[in-house]
């Protein structure tokens, strides 16, 4: 990007230009484009196998692109203040439409988990997911700056409405992905390890209880542990794509293997860059799902305001683990997840959370100078930093 700004200029947006992390904001561009790439070779054979126009995905993709671009950059303009506000009311919004699907919800391939809204099939869940990482963030931070305030009963009861509603649709993979964010920041909010132990058996548990009451989780799992993968799955097929694919990949627009996979153009995108870009070109993506999350984490760890430290790292945490699931399942080394890949599979819903998430991850990484110098003013110059302090002017 090329913006021209005069230090002088005290305009939103030269505030904004000179606060961004430009290598994260680069970082991420970089993956919406390389999915707008990616999607004109993944997703003509599906749309052709489902009797659509060749390239219906990817209009489609370049539309959500762009308008998750749009949504990223308006919300990257907000303070940590204003990205909390948000986060409520996206998130009791998103819960409140999750309850309507679980009551008169229509069921689609045995679940409940859309809603048609202006002709579109619209996942609540896939928008809840990050501002509900928002506010669990807030919540384990106020338990260790508040004692008067119930913060570690509300955390325990974001987390319990959030993936019940998820388990009734039923969405055992997104359940998953949901407990492992929330229990890193129970983790990084110093709960004692015990604790941790618990949370891992009533995971367990949970696990356990889905596997003998849901017949596909039974399925897959079953599927996964014999190690038997037949070549006509989507999995058998997506491992196929990493050997013929190679080191270099067969070239744009020569892979097969595609034309076999109904999820080509979602789940199984990154078996379909394996093909046809071969296995130097995933691990340059790997790399920079990498350097996302540990850039992200870096600037976590130098934030001094504890709510949004732990914003920083859930997101940035929520965003690895679903693309480590995503690229896990492709190469066969976890069951099927039905998880996408962020910002490079196709479909709406996904992309819009995935944009609101990086939104506010980049608002939340931006610097804030002015209050560092309102900080070292108001302290003695002799009194070091704590990292345990809040910063009242960005709640």
């Amino acid at each position: 990007m090329s913006l021209q700004f005069s230090r002088a200029d005290r305009s939103v947006l030269a505030i904004w230009w000179f606060t961004i992390d430009r290598a994260l904001l680069t970082a991420i561009f970089t993956l919406v484009v390389l999915g707008i790439f990616v999607s004109l070779a993944a997703s003509p054979s599906v749309a052709e196998t489902k009797g659509l126009p060749a390239f219906y995905f990817v209009k489609r993709h370049v539309f959500f692109a762009a308008a998750g671009a749009v949504v990223m950059l308006a919300i990257s303009l907000l303070s940590p203040r204003s990205v909390r506000r948000l986060a409520l009311v996206v998130f009791a919004v998103a819960i409140a439409v999750m309850v309507f699907i679980a009551v008169d919800g229509e069921t689609i391939n045995g679940a409940r988990r859309w809603i048609r809204l202006l002709g579109l099939s619209v996942q609540p869940s896939e928008v809840a997911k990050p501002v509900f990482v928002v506010l669990a963030a807030w919540a384990f931070a106020e338990m260790q700056r508040r004692k008067d305030v119930p913060a570690l009963p509300m955390a325990i009861a974001l987390f319990a409405v959030f993936s019940s509603l998820l388990v009734m649709q039923p969405d055992i993979g997104q359940t998953l992905l949901v407990t492992l964010v929330w229990g890193a920041l129970f983790l990084l909010s110093g709960m004692p390890l015990v604790w941790a132990g618990v949370l891992a058996g009533v995971a367990a548990a949970g696990l356990a209880v889905s596997y003998a009451v849901l017949e596909y989780v039974q399925k897959r799992i079953d599927q996964f542990l014999s190690g038997e993968v037949s070549d006509t799955s989507q999995m058998g097929r997506a491992y196929k794509s990493f050997t013929r694919g190679g080191f270099f990949g067969q070239g744009p627009g020569e892979g097969t293997i595609k034309l076999q996979l109904p999820d080509a153009h979602t789940d199984f995108i990154f078996a379909v860059i394996a093909e046809e870009y071969g296995v130097i070109a995933c691990l340059a993506i790997v790399l920079l799902f990498a350097f996302i999350v540990f850039r992200a984490l870096v600037r976590a760890a130098r934030e001094p305001d504890l709510s949004v430290r732990y914003a920083i790292a859930g997101l940035a945490l929520l965003i690895g683990f679903q693309a480590l699931i995503n690229m896990g399942v492709n190469v066969g080394l976890l069951p099927a997840k039905g998880m996408t890949l962020p910002m490079i599979s196709s479909g709406g819903s996904s992309m819009m959370g995935v944009a609101l998430g990086f939104g506010m991850l980049l608002a939340l990484t931006r610097r804030r100078p002015e209050l560092a110098r309102l900080r070292r003013m108001a302290r003695p110059t002799d009194a070091p930093a704590s990292a345990a302090e809040p910063l009242s002017e960005t709640k």
